[in-house]
């Protein structure tokens, strides 16, 4: 049974890339139709790697930046999913969501006392920095200043946690970059 979960759960990350692959070749509407094909099947209940991973790049498919920003809102409530579990076959805990972006769901590192952590919930760790980035980033376009800063600022507190390799440095040069942006604005 467990083993096939394992592979169901890979076929999905494998769809998942194949998707990412087409939107990096170029083919956003492609990929931007993979993802929502995928996001139907996975629905509300579906595994939360899974969908933080897909909502995470099917925002990088969307043309209007709100519908960028619910996408990435989705990755994010997806990603606070991860955080604890309150034992075997329990739902989701550790925060109520982002809240709009603003509100008390959207900070890294809380999680249910005493909970234990998701099985996936280091996989999922290394995404909050980038989610977090995309979130200022989305505000900026949408010319909400504070909520901007308030993402960029929880970018950087995650990325502490970043390993200091090419990703890790890569997400701290973006995270410095639109600061300096939003600096010059």
């Amino acid at each position: 049974m467990v083993e096939q979960q394992e592979a169901s759960d890979d076929a999905v990350m494998t769809r998942i890339g194949q998707a990412i692959m087409l939107l990096h070749g170029g083919d956003r509407e492609e990929a931007r139709n993979r993802f929502g094909a995928l996001w139907s099947e996975l629905g509300a209940d579906g595994d939360a790697l899974h969908r933080c991973t897909l909502a995470h790049y099917m925002a990088d498919t969307q043309d209007d930046p709100g519908d960028e920003l619910a996408w990435d809102l989705r990755a994010l409530t997806a990603a606070e999913g991860l955080r604890t579990t309150d034992g075997p076959g329990a739902g989701p805990g550790g925060g109520d969501g982002p809240g709009g972006g603003d509100g008390p769901g959207g900070g890294a590192g809380r999680g249910g006392t005493g909970a234990a952590e998701h099985r996936d919930a280091p996989a999922v760790r290394a995404f909050y920095p980038s989610l977090h980035l995309n979130l200022a980033a989305d505000y900026l376009k949408l010319q909400r200043p504070d909520s901007a800063r308030i993402h960029l600022q929880r970018a950087r507190d995650a990325a502490e946690s970043l390993a200091d390799d090419g990703y890790g440095g890569g997400v701290r040069a973006a995270i410095d970059r639109l600061e300096l942006r939003m600096r010059e604005q």
